[in-house]
């Protein structure tokens, strides 16, 4: 599906927006935000976190790499520019370095939206020209969460209808024995 020029289509300057997160490992959930940002958005930067506190599955090339392979084809037909990148930093100061005028945020579920909300909360505080746009999951989507996928993954289970299938190869050979 090919993405219909906007209303802004004449407007030289792009919209930029920043969709952040673990993505350990990329799902179909972010899939599922990143077809739907598309919509709001000309660029769209996914940015990899690298939270020293955090202790993910996958490293972070790995990560970046999975994303891509992931996230690129889907950008490519829905027509939308996109890159993925790493921060560490704030989110806000990982928005103003990629251009961003846009955070994209994903919720499931009321949990996370008051977390979301916090977040939302601080972000503009310290930063007032970046807006955060959330976007609820799809109803086919909203349950898959990375932490789950990671669990399952662990315990030998199926997790083909959570994450595409070089996600698949991925947590197997991440957890062969």
């Amino acid at each position: 599906m090919r993405r219909r020029p906007s209303r802004f289509s004449e407007c030289k300057t792009l919209r930029v927006g920043l969709y952040p997160g673990s993505f350990d490992p990329v799902t179909f959930g972010h899939v599922d935000i990143v077809r739907r940002a598309g919509r709001l958005v000309d660029k769209l930067v996914i940015a990899v976190g690298t939270h020293h506190d955090k202790h993910p599955l996958f490293t972070t090339e790995e990560r970046v790499k999975l994303t891509a392979l992931v996230l690129k084809p889907v950008a490519k037909e829905i027509g939308l520019k996109l890159e993925v990148a790493t921060y560490g930093n704030l989110t806000v100061a990982a928005a103003k370095a990629a251009g961003a005028t846009i955070v994209i945020r994903g919720l499931r579920d009321a949990g996370d939206f008051d977390y979301e909300m916090q977040m939302a909360g601080m972000n503009q505080a310290l930063a007032p020209e970046i807006e955060t746009v959330f976007l609820a999951s799809s109803p086919n989507s909203r349950h898959i969460a990375a932490s789950l996928v990671r669990q399952i993954a662990a315990m030998g289970g199926d997790v083909s209808s959570f994450v595409p299938k070089v996600v698949v190869a991925a947590l197997k050979k991440k957890f062969a024995v």
